[in-house]
């Protein structure tokens, strides 16, 4: 059974070269990947390539102080976060400062503008009944109550899918702000009608004002002009849901109409999941398709049913978003099936928005923007600079102490180091379009911490093999002996490194995440290098007279290592004879 030992033995010593071309293979394929990804350089975080900085300030409603509490703004947080990364804006941070602001750091080469709309909109959804609408600047009606000539509606309607048999050419045009909210997007431009043909009374909205409220809201309709952007900030500013209000909201064709809406019956935490949909089959081009909770397809079949019993305008229901309004499509039937879907004048951009805003629900507070600031990369680039420098320095006296304690043996560590530092850059610069990885200011610092966790794999090994030549070995059977006791030494140290790497990305937020992926990366890395780079070399450079032959000058000379003279066996003196006499 020796045999065969020594004869595997034999063939692992007799072919490193194949993890060398190994290795070799895998820097080729990545380098190649990444010349034609286009992304040949790692992507650098806000605070090394600047960016955009807003100042979030939280607003109470009347009444609610109270609800700006520590809960609150760590939910805000957590949906802002995933409203930025929803647009594929990786490497934003968005913590709380104080108790009431919060900071939004958005990178540079991203769509900021954006991203700032996505951040800082509450996304309060609220589906209200319509009590009368007009064309904002026009003559205000004597009253608010309902007649068809007081519509500005276009005639859209909001059907049940199981009634939906009309062509593609007969569905809903878009509303009065482009948009209409539909189940199957059927159009009906005739009054709702009883059964036996005449026009069926038009009962009072349940959501109507009344009394002093309803001389409020008839002043404030009154006095409101939507094609006023201060005006139109500040409409329905206060209005609970469950109060009546005034709003705004653009037609397609650009006008401005106001509104007194009714009591909010619908809103959007009943919206279970929102996605943007490019709508081939019916031409209807992009659209948001949403889906409702089981108590809030509930809600939507009782409004809806509520409504199609009404006259013109008051057979609509608005779709109000964070105080505008988006769509007033009519209704005819009782929608129960738990699906809407807005559609109208979207491009994929707006689509995928507004889908993002609802499917990550709204925040708890409203929010206003007190300061938006631009970061330079100015004192980033200094900090990286000074940082580069010290890493710099730290690796030239590793080389400098390698090259004085192990002279030959370091030209090895040396080019092990120069392949870690090339699939590091190479996989980080991957990284970038990948998973969205930015290489920040900490990353940088874990990249300079791992020269020491790979310089210390590389000592661990030549320490074995020089204690196998100070027992009397020669130099090729040294270092296979060497290379069981150090790998285990050097996978239980990196394992440690990665462990504690993986603690540290978990438990941290921010910028020390970026430390921590580094670290955890180039640990792993040193693990491939030492095994499929550094042994194979060092197992080829065995089988050279320069380091074979113990050249004073290789860092394996038996006599400065003070080796033992080669072990020999000696006989034992044989015990003496005993001859019996005759």
């Amino acid at each position: 059974m020796a045999a065969p030992k020594r004869g595997r033995s034999a063939s692992a010593q007799s072919k490193p070269g194949r993890s060398l071309a190994l290795i070799l293979i895998a820097i080729v394929a990545l380098t190649g990947g990444m010349f034609l990804s286009g992304h040949t350089t790692p992507r650098l975080g806000i605070d090394l390539a600047g960016g955009t900085s807003i100042t979030l300030r939280a607003v109470p409603e009347a009444g609610q102080e109270s609800a700006i509490n520590k809960t609150n703004m760590d939910t805000a947080v957590e949906i802002m976060e995933r409203r930025v990364n929803g647009l594929g804006v990786q490497e934003a941070e968005v913590q709380t400062q104080g108790k009431a602001n919060i900071i939004v750091n958005i990178p540079k080469g991203t769509n900021s503008k954006e991203a700032r709309d996505q951040v800082g909109t509450t996304a309060k959804l609220y589906f209200r009944p319509v009590v009368t609408t007009e064309v904002s600047g026009a003559a205000p009606p004597a009253s608010p109550s309902p007649s068809p000539s007081g519509s500005s509606s276009n005639g859209d309607k909001a059907t049940d899918k199981a009634t939906s048999s009309e062509s593609p050419s007969s569905s809903a045009s878009p509303t009065s702000q482009g948009r209409a909210v539909t189940d199957a997007l059927k159009a009906d431009p005739t009054p709702s009608t009883s059964a036996s043909g005449s026009p069926k009374a038009s009962p009072s909205p349940s959501g109507s004002p009344s009394g002093a409220a309803s001389g409020n809201i008839e002043a404030q309709y009154a006095a409101l002009d939507c094609t006023s952007e201060a005006a139109r900030a500040t409409a329905g500013d206060g209005a609970k849901p469950t109060d009546s209000t005034v709003a705004c909201g653009q037609n397609s064709q650009g006008q401005w109409q106001k509104y007194i809406l009714g009591p909010a019956e619908v809103d959007g935490t009943d919206v279970d999941e929102a996605q943007a949909v490019l709508d081939t089959t019916r031409g209807a081009g992009w659209t948001v398709t949403m889906k409702f909770t089981s108590s809030g397809a509930k809600k939507f079949g009782d409004i809806t049913g509520k409504l199609a019993q009404s006259q013109p305008p008051q057979n609509q229901f608005a779709i109000v978003l964070d105080g505008e309004v988006v769509s007033d499509p009519s209704v005819s039937q009782a929608l129960t099936g738990g699906n809407a879907e807005i559609s109208g004048n979207f491009n994929q951009q707006s689509a995928e928005s507004l889908a993002n805003m609802l499917s990550y629900g709204a925040l708890p507070l409203t929010f206003k923007e007190d300061s938006v600031t631009t970061v330079t990369a100015a004192l980033g680039g200094d900090q990286l600079k000074a940082g580069l420098i010290a890493g710099a320095i730290g690796l030239a006296l590793v080389v400098l102490y390698l090259l004085a304690y192990y002279r030959g043996l370091s030209f090895i560590a040396i080019a092990s180091l120069l392949v870690s530092a090339a699939l590091t850059y190479v996989i980080m610069s991957l990284l970038g379009p990948a998973i969205g990885f930015a290489l920040n200011l900490p990353a940088v610092c874990g990249a300079i911490v791992a020269i020491g966790i790979t310089a210390d794999s590389f000592i661990v090994y030549f320490e074995r093999v020089r204690d196998e030549i100070r027992e009397g070995r020669s130099l090729r059977p040294a270092v296979e002996r060497a290379w069981p006791r150090a790998r285990r030494t050097i996978l239980v140290s990196d394992f440690v490194s990665f462990l504690a790497a993986a603690v540290l990305f978990v438990v941290t937020v921010g910028k020390v995440q970026g430390f921590a992926f580094t670290l955890g990366l180039t640990t792993l890395l040193d693990v491939v290098v030492v095994f499929l780079f550094t042994k194979p070399l060092l197992t080829l450079m065995a089988r050279r007279t320069f380091f074979a032959g113990g050249h004073k000058w290789s860092g394996l000379d038996p006599k400065s290592l003070g080796a033992k003279p080669p072990l020999r066996r000696t006989r034992r003196p044989s015990a003496p004879v005993e001859t019996k006499e005759a």
